[in-house]
């Protein structure tokens, strides 16, 4: 059996926390007078804090301070975060749990590569860490996707090549890093979105063993 790399976006892929972001965005849009819709919010997935506020702001042509940009960033996060704190296995997507089994029984090497900052204790709070032999999140890298850098770093702390890599991901930037990387990119969402990944399914409770499987042999 040969050794196959799977590396794994974790918001939208692994848990459902895309929806604690909206909320949060939403809120943080509400409180500058911008209007923030579901479509926007699909644009931040994958998107580091700091870029996503400055989306937010183009998109209502405001302009703040610095001093209130870096308020605006912690309150989000702070409300973010509450949610967070109150997660539980319960809160992983459904399919997700078995196929992390079935990789751990089968001696596959694991990885996270997010652009979350509170990765670590989303790991932590659904009781998946053990599962990982790498973890890259928005700590450990400067270039946020369709730059390729969180998915190549989580590459070499695997030892493993780029081509041997099997990327899950929910963002179109995610694809876009993962087929930059050279790895093989199954998108998980709407495939009209996410079209450029090489297979896509509407959720991980989609994915059958047989699958995971066919990317080992």
């Amino acid at each position: 059996m040969k050794k196959t790399c799977f590396i794994f976006d974790l918001d939208g892929v692994l848990v459902d926390t895309a929806k604690f972001h909206f909320i949060a965005w939403q809120n943080l849009a509400k409180s500058l007078d911008i209007n923030f819709t579901e479509k926007q919010n699909e644009e931040l997935k994958g998107v580091s804090r700091i870029k996503s506020l400055e989306k937010i702001l183009a998109w209502g042509n405001k302009t703040i301070n610095e001093e209130t940009f870096q308020y605006l960033m912690k309150q989000k996060n702070e409300e973010y975060l509450g949610c967070v704190k109150k997660m539980t296995q319960e809160d992983l997507l459904p399919g997700v749990l078995p196929v992390l089994n079935y990789l751990r029984k089968n001696n596959q090497t694991l990885a996270l590569g997010s652009a979350s900052k509170n990765a670590k204790t989303i790991l932590q709070k659904t009781a998946i860490t053990s599962y990982f032999q790498a973890i890259v999140d928005g700590n450990s890298v400067t270039k946020a996707k369709p730059d390729p850098e969180v998915f190549l770093k989580a590459a070499q702390l695997l030892n493993c090549p780029t081509n041997k890599c099997v990327v899950f991901e929910d963002s179109v930037a995610g694809i876009q890093a993962a087929n930059t990387a050279g790895m093989y990119s199954i998108g998980i969402g709407n495939d009209k979105i996410l079209k450029e990944a090489n297979f896509i399914f509407p959720s991980f409770h989609q994915i059958k063993i047989p699958f995971i499987q066919s990317l080992m042999d």
